[in-house]
């Protein structure tokens, strides 16, 4: 019997023909096995913003991106956060630090683009 949850069912063994629904079945093309690793983990970092510790879950990407933000505007990365913290509308903070660094780095790749004469 599986009490989880707090529910009492029986469990059935699986037989020859019951379907199993713990194996993944690729449904696109298969990848190549000497393709880049793309993964970039989260990591949880502890920062103080406002005079209150908090803590940040990014990945490297965006807190390399938001150490370069922090160094051109010539600000700590606690002032840098307390700013989007101070001007975000909705939404966690680690979203809101990474739609800051992406529209950031967006905005300045626009400004590099040759205009249209």
């Amino acid at each position: 019997m599986d009490t989880r949850y707090g529910h009492r069912r029986q469990i059935e063994p699986l037989s020859e023909t019951t379907p199993r629904r713990d194996v993944c079945k690729p449904t696109g093309p298969t990848v190549d096995s000497r393709a880049i690793d793309m993964r970039s983990p989260v990591i949880k970092r502890s920062i103080v913003v406002g005079g209150h510790k908090t803590s940040v879950s990014l990945e490297e990407a965006f807190w390399n991106g938001m150490k370069e933000i922090s160094g051109q505007r010539n600000m700590t990365l606690s002032e840098l956060v307390g700013e989007i913290d101070h001007g975000r509308e909705q939404g966690n903070l680690s979203s809101a630090i990474r739609l800051f660094v992406l529209d950031y780095f967006r905005s300045r790749a626009l400004d590099l683009k040759p205009q249209p004469q």
